[in-house]
């Protein structure tokens, strides 16, 4: 398969700063974003440090992993996912050492959503309410689950989706990147088609798009795709940084 990715980041049209972060290696086959919190700029040190490390690791452990084709050997399997999953803790663990040396910025953290290309599949790993969707036929589906409250709420039936779009929580994050020196990791694999996209972005981008919208927009392909995922966050409020990366296979 041809990978190739797009990507882009804005800080919006509220925000003084930028503190979402991303990072492309269609060589290595790695798409990683973060979106970082904690003031005086902790924030966006948490994220650009979260996504080096994190493809450090991926790029270091890759070239031991064999390359998933049907049929998939369950025991490979498990070795990618544990290289995904050991990617974000070590990433975890960067930001949590950074903050403690450095009382100022004590509770910084950040999101991450991450995918690895993997011969004929592809690797995720989820902290926080980063997402990645994939784009197939016409249809976009989320492949990853977010760690808010709110997501929490809606799981367990305390609230209905009504008094989810008017919660004051909408920003309350039950699980991140950095805050600990251990996170649980969400990792899933899923199958590639020629012809799949996926889009990895931040919430600042997720906030104010429809499902059925990303498919149409995905179809523009390339960086014509990437603007019109950032241009329409910005015309619907850009709130907060906006972040889209956009991974097509060919």
């Amino acid at each position: 398969m041809i990978v190739r990715a797009t990507g882009k980041s804005d800080v919006g049209r509220k925000r003084a700063l930028n503190e979402d972060a991303f990072l492309i290696d269609d060589e290595v086959g790695v798409y990683l974003v973060a979106d970082g919190m904690g003031g005086h700029a902790a924030g966006e040190i948490a994220s650009s440090e979260a996504v080096s490390a994190a493809f450090s690791m991926v790029k270091q452990a890759k070239p031991k992993l064999r390359a998933l084709a049907e049929p998939v050997a369950e025991d490979d399997v498990r070795a990618a996912l544990r290289v995904m999953e050991s990617a974000i803790q070590a990433a975890t663990y960067m930001v949590y050492s950074l903050a403690e040396l450095d009382r100022g910025k004590t509770g910084m953290g950040t999101t991450i959503s991450g995918m690895m290309i993997l011969g004929d599949y592809a690797v995720t790993g989820q902290v926080g309410d980063s997402r990645i969707y994939q784009i197939r036929d016409g249809q976009a589906a989320q492949l990853t689950e977010d760690h808010t409250l709110i997501a929490w709420q809606l799981r367990e039936g305390i609230i209905s989706l009504d008094e989810a779009r008017r919660s004051p929580h909408k920003n309350v994050i039950t699980r991140a990147v950095g805050n600990r020196e251990y996170v649980q990791v969400d990792t899933t694999i899923v199958h590639c088609e020629s012809g799949d996209r996926f889009l990895l972005c931040s919430d600042g981008l997720h906030g104010y798009l429809r499902t059925a919208e990303i498919a149409v927009i995905a179809e523009l392909g390339g960086v014509d795709a990437v603007d019109r995922f950032i241009g329409l966050a910005n015309e619907r409020g850009g709130k907060d940084n906006i972040t889209a990366v956009l991974v097509e296979v060919e």
